[in-house]
């Protein structure tokens, strides 16, 4: 099981990214494939996104899957 910290720096990483884009979390989810409120979910740590969903994020946000991935200590 993922642990809340994981998730929540994920979902930090995320957010940044979109923001530094300037994208809506509705743009995000359009653009990835996904509902809105999964993007909200994501990025309040709330959700652990599976494999797919971190590839349809990653392609939305033109940047390589790992690094979406938060540093592991």
């Amino acid at each position: 099981m993922v642990n809340n910290d994981l998730k929540k720096k994920f979902g930090d990483k995320i957010k940044r990214l979109r923001n530094n884009r300037g994208l809506s979390q509705e743009e995000l989810a359009y653009k990835s494939g996904l509902h809105r409120t999964q993007i909200t979910l994501i990025e309040n740590g709330h959700r652990c996104p599976r494999l797919d969903t971190i590839y349809k994020l990653a392609s939305a946000l033109q940047v390589k899957p790992q690094r979406l991935l938060p540093d592991y200590k």
